[in-house]
């Protein structure tokens, strides 16, 4: 029997691709655009926008004789068995490639963002505590093991990583995000993209592009950002994952910038993404974003409308169930409304996918090869390296921590007993589980109260949770207060309750007015700091919250953001010392709750000024974080002027030595500062770090070889450019600390650079001299 060329693989998967498109009919080809959730509600809370209004009924045996693109969330749906998913899975992807006239699998995608948003696979770390770890190599490792556990199961896509750069911290969505700085959200987004990509899975860049920067902090509000924002905040890092990660999906984003829709979009999707960058993968709507053209944006009249203004953008597969890819598709499409290329563009696009990952071969076969297990011995300890890596000590003015291993310690809040306070809305338990109530978490998750009480098994620990996290009964203060009143300290555990849609106070759909602590928590604090016992504040958060309040009046405060599984245990082994804390912010954390959302990217003018009586400076910076040990920065190459090209590039050196008693991590950050440019420009920018573990007494030297292309910038005819004049590289532990400063002066012409110019200051690490 002769093999089709679709068929051989050994040709070219373009051959085999041209060949297969050329034997579809129209309706086999549409059927490769779009993705079907299997069991999804259509009555009730759902877990996509608008999930009830937008979820269409389909005839599945019908449907599938036409093949299908993609299977929508087989795991991240409904409670199920991991090992009975892997074999349902594969029993519906049988029927999908046996109802086919080429018996052509579907691609099977599923939320990632926080590990596998599965039943029983392991609950990671949120990304904003990626950002604060600052440690993009262990972020790519937790890639490799996310990627293997969908792979695993017969998943060929992950809908992670979030690259929106946090605007506002008041949006709901702030916990998804890595952080508030374009190439720290770059960096650690790559990291993650390239340990996905490694395991065999399709990474999926969102949400493309401007999410974040929506008006007033509301989830899919228009986006009203300025070119220059959008060029050089928003952009740059899915073009670092793009280029540095290499990611083969991209996720339009909901919203719309500046009155255009980004699903109808082609100047984005289309010019900038494929023309400019060179991407070469597909590009899949966020679910239900085809549709919303027509119901939420009003673009399109009908559906058939919606899908040609879609594919015409560049949207190659409609998510997450067919609504406008289907009939409407097909029947414009045969009354010459829309023109058949346009089906062919994407299922060309789609089907070389497939063909990339072996869904075309005739040896493919989608039974799992082993046992199932989503929550690994490896994995944990994963979860748990993450974790403590994350906590950041954001204040021990008198040493309090760590706390004494026989003292009396009151833990008081509504974060403390609770294992959810350790995940963020895209782990399955927050996701999923309040629509079964019936299941149990299906993950071993300690809370702080049981892990403080494992790590000092010699203190005595008494409990009182004082109030819930959102409701406004204070009827719990008393029993708080007297716990508090009889201990040597109190631990005070209070932050946020992941949820969407409203049904939380973090997550997506979940935004707010001001940056106060949810519900009645802050008159808690204040009730337990007028005991006068020292009050040690520990946040579990998926945002920061304004903590001027109590500044200076605690014992100490330290910042979890969802630290996942294992957070309980890393928060007590900092709080104990047996773990040196070592996160820095990814964000600025607020002195006021109201009127100042801000990041620390900020021009002159937004800065703090005699011109306005707000005072915006922060209570704590970006990239700040205490240890319970000291670094000395020695021998510092740098502080004459130096020129150097507009194509140039020039190595600064220092060395770092712990001269504490006790192993610890230091994240030496270097700041861009531009005194003058043709456009305003931020204060300072992030351009360059390094997390450096030491032993007590160990020292290391950092060089950090910067170049020109990193001072680039959008100028006002859109052009990115580098240009001559003077520039500082200030290195400091935070970006409002400077230890040294490096002065050049950059000579030549004004330089447009464009996608192939450096990204990325390297930094190596030497034995000190």
């Amino acid at each position: 029997m002769t093999t089709a060329p679709w068929r051989d693989p050994a040709l070219p998967a373009a051959v085999r691709v041209d060949d297969l498109l050329s034997r579809m009919t129209l309706e086999e080809k549409t059927a490769q655009l779009y993705g079907v959730w299997v069991g999804a509600a259509t009555d009730g809370d759902g877990v996509a926008p608008l999930q009830r209004e937008m979820t269409a009924d389909y005839d599945w045996d019908e449907l599938i004789t036409h093949g299908l693109g993609q299977l929508t969330r087989s795991f991240g749906t409904a409670p199920v068995d991991p090992a009975l998913g892997a074999q349902a899975l594969a029993r519906a992807q049988r029927r999908i490639a046996g109802a086919g006239r080429f018996g052509i699998p579907a691609v099977a995608h599923e939320e990632c963002l926080a590990g596998f948003t599965a039943w029983g696979a392991t609950a990671y770390p949120v990304p904003l505590a990626w950002g604060a770890s600052f440690d993009p190599e262990l972020v790519a490792e937790l890639g490799r093991h996310i990627g293997r556990d969908l792979r695993s199961v017969g998943v060929h896509q992950g809908l992670a990583p979030v690259l929106d750069v946090v605007r506002d911290p008041r949006w709901g969505r702030v916990e998804e995000t890595i952080g508030e700085d374009p190439y720290l959200v770059g960096t650690v987004g790559a990291a993650y993209v390239r340990g996905l990509e490694s395991a065999g899975v399709v990474a999926t860049l969102k949400h493309f592009a401007g999410y974040a920067s929506s008006v007033g902090a509301r989830n899919l509000a228009p986006v009203r950002a300025g070119v220059r924002e959008f060029a050089d905040v928003t952009l740059p890092p899915f073009e670092m994952a793009l280029r540095e990660g290499g990611a083969r999906s991209v996720m339009a984003s909901y919203t719309e910038t500046d009155g255009v829709p980004v699903s109808a979009d082609p100047r984005l999707l289309d010019e900038l993404l494929r023309g400019e960058w060179g991407f070469t993968g597909t590009v899949v709507a966020d679910y239900f974003g085809v549709g919303f053209l027509q119901s939420q944006h009003r673009v399109a009249e009908d559906e058939a409308g919606a899908a040609h203004l879609a594919l015409a953008a560049g949207i190659d597969v409609e998510l997450p169930t067919l609504k406008c890819y289907g009939a409407p598709l097909v029947g414009a499409v045969r009354a010459g409304r829309i023109p058949e290329s346009l089906v062919d563009r994407a299922a060309r696009r789609v089907l070389l996918q497939k063909c990339e990952l072996g869904l075309l071969d005739e040896d493919w076969r989608p039974e799992p090869d082993g046992p199932v297990d989503l929550d690994s011995a490896p994995n944990r300890a994963l979860a748990g390296r993450l974790a403590q890596e994350s906590v950041v000590l954001l204040d021990n003015p008198d040493g309090l921590l760590p706390l004494a291993p026989d003292t009396r310690i009151a833990v008081v809040g509504p974060r403390a007993a609770d294992a959810l306070a350790m995940l963020g809305c895209y782990s399955f338990p927050s996701h999923v589980l309040p629509h079964h109530p019936e299941v149990p978490l299906g993950i071993p998750i300690p809370t702080v109260l049981e892990s403080l009480r494992a790590e000092l098994p010699d203190a005595k620990v008494t409990f009182a949770e004082g109030c819930g996290v959102s409701d406004p009964d204070a009827s719990g203060f008393a029993e708080a207060v007297a716990r508090a009143a009889e201990a040597d300290v109190c631990v005070a555990v209070l932050g946020d309750r992941a949820g969407l849609f409203g049904r939380g106070t973090s997550g997506e759909g979940c935004d707010v007015a001001d940056l106060r602590l949810p519900g009645v928590q802050g008159e808690l604090l204040d009730a337990l700091v007028a005991t006068g016992v020292p009050v040690v504040l520990v946040l579990l958060t998926g945002r920061p919250y304004a903590l001027g309040r109590w500044h200076g009046r605690l014992g100490a405060a330290v910042q979890a953001f969802f630290p996942g599984e294992e957070g309980g245990p890393a928060l007590a082994g900092v709080l104990s010392g047996r773990v040196n804390p070592s996160g820095r912010l990814p964000v600025s954390v607020p002195r006021a709750p109201g009127g100042q959302p801000w990041t620390y990217l900020q021009p002159p003018l937004g800065l703090a000024g005699e011109v306005s009586n707000l005072d915006p400076t922060p209570l704590f910076p970006f990239g700040h974080g205490r240890s319970y040990t000291t670094f000395s920065w020695e021998d510092f190459t740098g502080g004459d002027v130096t020129e150097i090209g507009t194509d140039g590039s020039y190595d600064l050196s220092l060395t770092v030595r712990n001269t504490g008693d006790r192993a610890g991590a230091e994240v030496v950050q270097l700041y861009l500062h531009d005194p003058v440019a043709s456009v305003t420009r931020p204060d300072v920018r992030l351009t360059g770090y390094r997390r450096l573990e030491l032993s007590s007494g160990e020292s290391r030297r950092l060089t950090f070889r910067f170049h020109a292309d990193l001072s680039s910038f959008t100028d006002r005819t859109g052009a990115r450019v580098v240009e001559p004049g003077a520039l500082e590289l200030r290195l400091g532990p935070s970006s409002a600390e400077v230890r040294h400063t490096a002065r050049l002066r950059l000579t030549g012409p004004v330089r447009v650079v464009g996608p192939e110019r450096t990204l990325r200051c390297e930094v190596e690490v030497t034995e000190a001299g």
